[in-house]
């Protein structure tokens, strides 16, 4: 039977497809797949729902169990775990001895693989059963697609329906599947092969309660090529790991010009702090560069951006703007009316859309829904060498504990609040100045907090030139800070800029004195016990 697909010829160059062995479980463009194989005289090969897909389709299909000489068996968790197939896949066609073994044992040589593996991912998305999940781990799929891809000098193989359009068109081409391709969809196959087993071992680990397993795997399907980094010399591309969390990833991109590696990386730190802003009240924030310019509530969409937006109207030129709610006429309106690159909100009615329609290149995009603040999660970052891996900062502000002689009152507590949910998504060091929950200077990223403190204050002073205020916002503001103040001096710069009231985590070794001189200063202090690096 070696001569019913070997070919000894086609260790390197072009591949004739004379045997195919497809089983798929996701059958998009399988029957179109098989037939132009079929027409070109390839024998079809096929297990269990595939083959009666097919056969449907008029076309005749050989059963795997016909090849092994063995039923399917277990609900089929055994079928193609077999040498008649493995050898089929695995045996080098310019080794005699290989081809002498298929001929002894009367192996069909296999020139082709197409297999898409258990929707593992899809099912634990969907919230199944442990035991729904496990059944969908695919064992036999794995082991065919990693034969095939490292016999690749003598089999072409498709792990993805995606594959099919460049194998028949490299077929149509020059007769057969030739080396590069092959070469390339080899390694796309050992990709994601890796990408399955990542998500199989993280869902093992989760389910064992492992929080820090000796291994850890992670990976991701291409979303889209992108044009460069950070900076232009940088190459980069956007990837996706399947997790069902709304926001930029899962997005539908409306319009607007193509989304940039910088534009991704702002659009989610603003969707993901805008979800934390008062979920029963319209929130807008303003994102830069990573950070929030500006942050607010508001009884519309459109008084929430317009408050944002106010907070600092120089950087937010040009910046991101995530709202919680579907966005309407007027809140379209208000943001078109300035130059922004990207809008992310969970909807958008038709009279919305009409008006973003305006603005060609401005990118919106559109969620469905928004992210919870307190799920679970694991944030990745990449140092020479290695991964920092960490739970995500899902934890949210649970007490608030006065240590001042002074309580705050009932107003300056709803700004505390405000501030910091928005201090949580500022780079560290992160001091925010907010009033009428609404932010009104915003520190960040500064290497001394009484620094961060001193330009929140500075940006403050800005908003009220450019609103033409009476006076700076900061007087009778709240603050929020990140971490703890080290020193009293970050105390003394806010109380010099005319905030009121103060929330911090506390656990300093002078927090004493800090106290101290909150109360000489007038200040109420609230301590939190939480901290919110964000670096």
């Amino acid at each position: 039977m070696a001569g019913e697909g070997g070919d000894a010829g086609a260790q390197e160059g072009v591949v004739a497809v004379r045997r195919a062995l497809i089983s798929v479980s996701d059958k998009t463009g399988v029957v179109a797949f098989a037939q132009a194989l079929a027409a070109r005289g390839a024998e079809i090969v096929s297990t269990g729902g595939t083959a009666a897909a097919l056969r449907e389709a008029g076309l005749a299909v050989r059963e795997v169990a016909d090849v092994t000489g063995s039923p399917e068996m277990m609900n089929g968790r055994v079928k193609t775990l077999h040498p008649r197939i493995h050898g089929g896949l695995l045996a080098r066609r310019d080794d005699a001895a290989h081809m002498a073994a298929l001929a002894e044992h009367a192996i069909p040589a296999i020139d082709l693989l197409a297999v898409s593996l258990y929707p593992f991912e899809a099912t634990v998305a969907r919230g199944a059963s442990p035991e729904d999940c496990v059944e969908n781990i695919d064992i036999g799929g794995p082991a065919m697609l990693r034969a095939a891809a490292k016999n690749f000098a003598g089999v072409a193989v498709a792990s993805d329906p995606e594959d099919y359009a460049a194998i028949l068109a490299d077929i149509a081409a020059v007769g057969g599947v030739g080396v590069g391709l092959r070469r390339r969809l080899a390694a796309q196959t050992f990709a994601r092969v890796a990408a399955y087993d990542a998500a199989v071992s993280a869902w093992m680990a989760e389910q064992a309660g492992l929080e820090t397993p000796r291994w850890r795997a992670a990976a991701g399907r291409l979303r889209q090529p992108l044009r460069y980094g950070e900076n232009p010399h940088q190459r980069a591309a956007f990837y996706v790991d399947g997790a069902a969390r709304p926001g930029v990833a899962a997005a539908r991109q409306v319009q607007g010009k193509e989304m940039s590696y910088n534009n991704i990386a702002d659009t989610d730190a603003a969707f993901e702090a805008v979800a934390e802003l008062g979920g029963d009240r319209p929130a807008c924030i303003v994102v830069k560069h990573a950070n929030p310019c500006g942050a607010a509530l508001g009884d519309t969409l459109a008084e929430a951006y317009g408050r944002a937006f106010d907070c600092d109207r120089v950087s937010a030129f040009g910046g991101v703007v995530a709202v919680n709610r579907p966005l309407d006429t007027a809140a379209a309106e208000a943001i078109t009316g300035v130059f922004t690159e990207v809008v992310i909100a969970p909807g958008a009615d038709a009279a919305a859309l009409a008006v973003f329609s305006q603005k060609a290149n401005l990118r919106l995009l559109l969620t469905e829904a928004m992210p919870d603040p307190a799920e679970d999660g694991l944030a990745w970052r990449q140092v020479s060498g290695g991964w920092l891996a960490q739970s995500r900062d899902a934890r949210l502000l649970e007490e608030m504990k006065v240590v001042t002689a002074r309580a705050p009152s009932v107003a300056e507590l709803a700004d505390l609040r405000f501030a910091w949910a928005v201090a949580k998504h500022v780079k560290s060091n992160a001091v925010v100045y907010a009033k009428g929950q609404a932010t009104v200077g915003v520190g960040a990223g500064q290497m001394s907090r009484v620094d961060s403190a001193r330009i929140a204050a500075r940006k403050a002073a800005d908003m009220a030139a450019a609103l033409d205020l009476p006076e700076t916002p900061t007087k009778g503001a709240a603050v929020a800070s990140d971490a703890f103040f080290p020193f009293a001096d970050g105390l003394e710069a806010l109380a010099e800029a005319g905030a009121t009231a103060v929330i911090q985590p506390g656990g300093a070794m002078r927090d004493a004195e800090v106290i101290a001189a909150a109360d000489r200063l007038g200040l109420a202090m609230v301590f939190t016990g939480l901290r919110h690096f964000r670096h």
